[in-house]
């Protein structure tokens, strides 16, 4: 009922036409089985050739009903999974950092791809399943013609079939939802293999410890969940089938001994029944494809309601203020939950003021809280408690999205785009080009249309394709969170003495959290974080 919801959510027109053409179709089909009954038991030419003419019409009444129904759902279902995927992914881009950095990557992923495809793969099966239950209905319809009483028996039946593939169905489905949950782990143990393969290459116990203790079990609850609950779904059809089988031999063996029933009444029921096999076996065999595509759309809707509950306000962004005076920190302080609130680690109170074309080294040793200041500066987290301050703008949800519009980072763990998105104008290839080889990378990387022709480089150069988007950007305040690890002393020596030197004289404020003490002395200012406090901020 969920998925036909949704469905009528995109374009309940285009679904009451298609579910109408369908049902037109079905019924249609059902007029067609009872003009075979009735020409079986026909003699005449004139009353053949009456019988042939409806036939060809219902056969191009079924034709093209069953083309429109199943075109309409066709688009309509691909136009509903693809709303669906982009209110998703701008409902994950819309939420808080911390709160995406909880929910953890391998839940998004597995909800963006396996249960989304899950939903898509059923939505796909729902014209052919309306189509399919369309026949029955007319089947049953043209049954019930014959004689209300065999619908009693045949409904009578029909109970005790539907109950007890019910409770095979519930029970597959509770076995499948499990399946579903060791998804997740599973997602996650395949980032760890993505992410970390170094490093499990390089120590064979690890390995093995992570293979056949982490990475086999979990797989192996999946897949044990997924074979019961999948038994259970292909006894479910099975079972229908032979109810079905044991309905038709009751009409054709018992039914005429109980009712007084004519040859042609009795043909027309066993020609119905017969017919009657492949829509029901069809639409038995998509019931664990429903159940599956159910269990993940629950999934989507806890996710959507869990990102919904921490979404930022989206605003259209004002222009960047590129003439201002002082960025202020009052009392900042960021809460990072663990499971044990007790063990929480709290970050700050943080009081801090910068200022424009200032040069500023950010210090500390690992778990100082350095990427925190970061994300707070850049307006990635929301602070618990504090206010930030941009000259006499009070930094809130509704101009937090202008705010962060005015920074230009590249964090330790950036992402490289194969292209310049978001900064389409008629010389942004000459410009790239001229950053390209003030980079050294001119002899590796084109652009053309704002397109670079690789990005498989080393990580050092990887880096400085970043720092390319961030030159282009060409924001008043430049963050850089230890960008020269991966460089090569030389161009070390060019990121420090001459880029950085550079991006100030040009009335850029640079921030950069740093490790290489023989360059502090370039610097305005010195901030050193330890424990989430700042030890000293020197000028």
């Amino acid at each position: 009922m969920n998925l036909i919801y949704f469905l009528l959510r995109s374009s309940w027109g285009m679904v009451a036409i298609a579910i109408a053409t369908g049902f037109l179709s079905g019924g249609s089909s059902a007029g067609l089985i009872a003009l075979i009954s009735h020409a079986a038991s026909s003699s005449g030419a004139s009353r053949l050739t009456s019988i042939i003419w409806g036939f060809v019409g219902l056969a191009i009444v079924v034709l093209i009903t069953s083309i429109i129904s199943q075109v309409m759902l066709i688009h309509l279902s691909q136009n509903a999974v693809l709303q669906l995927r982009m209110r998703l992914s701008r409902q994950i881009i819309s939420s808080e950092l911390t709160h995406l950095e909880r929910l953890g990557n391998p839940r998004l992923l597995a909800t963006l791809t396996e249960d989304i495809q899950a939903v898509a793969n059923a939505v796909y099966q729902m014209p052919f399943i309306f189509i399919n239950l369309a026949i029955v209905l007319g089947c049953i319809a043209y049954i019930t013609w014959l004689s209300w009483l065999v619908l009693v028996l045949v409904c009578g039946i029909s109970i005790v079939a539907i109950a007890s593939c019910q409770w095979l169905l519930n029970k597959g489905e509770k076995l499948l939802a499990l399946a579903r949950e060791d998804e997740d782990q599973l997602f996650k143990h395949f980032r760890t293999i993505t992410e970390g393969v170094k490093e499990l290459k390089l120590n064979h116990r690890r390995r093995e410890d992570f293979l056949e203790g982490k990475l086999h079990p979990t797989a192996n609850k999946f897949r044990h969940h997924n074979i019961q609950g999948l038994t259970l779904f292909a006894t479910t059809s099975s079972w229908g089938q032979l109810v079905f089988f044991f309905a038709l031999g009751f009409v054709m063996f018992v039914l005429p001994n109980l009712l007084t029933i004519n040859a042609e009444t009795l043909s027309g029921y066993i020609l119905t029944f017969t017919y009657l096999v492949l829509p029901m076996d069809n639409i038995i065999s998509k019931l664990p494809l429903l159940s599956q595509a159910s269990i993940a759309w629950q999934k989507i809707e806890s996710l959507g309601l869990s990102l919904a509950s921490r979404s930022e306000i989206s605003t259209v962004p004002l222009a960047i203020k590129s003439d201002w005076h002082s960025l202020k920190f009052k009392n900042v302080t960021h809460i990072y939950y663990t499971v044990e609130e007790d063990n929480s680690f709290i970050f700050g109170p943080i009081d801090l003021t910068l200022y424009p074309q200032e040069l500023v080294f950010i210090i500390g040793g690992n778990g100082s809280g350095k990427s925190t200041l970061v994300k707070l500066i850049t307006g990635l987290y929301i602070p618990e408690n504090g206010e930030i301050w941009f000259d006499d703008n009070l930094i809130s949800e509704t101009n937090r999205e202008w705010y962060r519009q005015h920074f230009s980072v590249v964090f330790s763990d950036f992402y490289l785009f194969e292209e310049l998105l978001g900064l389409k104008n008629s010389y942004l290839d000459a410009q790239a080009t001229k950053y390209l080889r003030q980079l050294q990378l001119d002899h590796k990387v084109k652009v053309e249309n704002g397109q670079l022709s690789t990005t498989a480089l080393s990580q050092g150069q990887r880096k400085r394709l970043a720092l390319l988007t961030a030159y282009l950007e060409d924001r008043p305040i430049y963050l850089f969170d230890e960008w020269a690890a991966d460089q090569d002393p030389v161009f070390k020596e060019i990121f420090y003495t001459q880029l950085l030197p550079e991006l100030r004289s040009r009335g850029k404020t640079v921030l950069v959290i740093s490790h290489d003490d023989r360059y502090f002395h370039l610097a305005d200012r010195i901030i050193k974080l330890d424990y989430g406090k700042i030890e000293y901020d020197k000028t």
